[in-house]
């Protein structure tokens, strides 16, 4: 957003894919799968403890039953996560070629100031919204 302020040409997303670079952030995404991969392996081997008596039957199933729940709710964590990214992506990269194309069309007008800074406070709470 400030590389607009500063006079920066190239497109919103380049900047953003720059910084993304620069200052990578925790990739959650990976995590919740490496959870998912980790929770699938405990419920295998207490499978494998009540098949070997190690470990009650009415105690293993319960305790199954309450991991297989939790796998559950990250698989669906993980969805919503990939859902709401990609379609914030679309959203982004709409805005982007809807405030260029506003730019060039009104380009040398005088409202060009006034419509510029109204892009950039848009962009502002787009990118800001959850």
């Amino acid at each position: 957003m400030y590389a607009k302020f500063i006079g920066y040409d190239g497109s919103i997303i380049c900047v953003d894919d720059w910084v993304n670079a620069i200052y990578p952030k925790p990739n959650h995404l990976k995590v919740l799968l490496h959870e998912i991969k980790e929770m699938q392996e405990d419920i295998r081997k207490l499978r494998e403890d009540i098949e070997n008596f190690v470990v009650k039957r009415d105690a293993g199933v319960a305790r199954i039953a309450q991991m297989q729940k939790e796998l559950r709710g990250t698989i669906a964590q993980v969805d919503s996560f990939v859902s709401s990214k990609d379609r914030k992506g679309l959203l982004l990269a709409g805005a982007d070629r809807a405030l260029r194309e506003l730019t060039s069309v009104f380009k040398d007008d005088p409202i060009e100031g006034p419509l510029s800074e109204a892009g950039m406070s848009i962009w502002a709470k787009i990118q800001f919204e959850e």
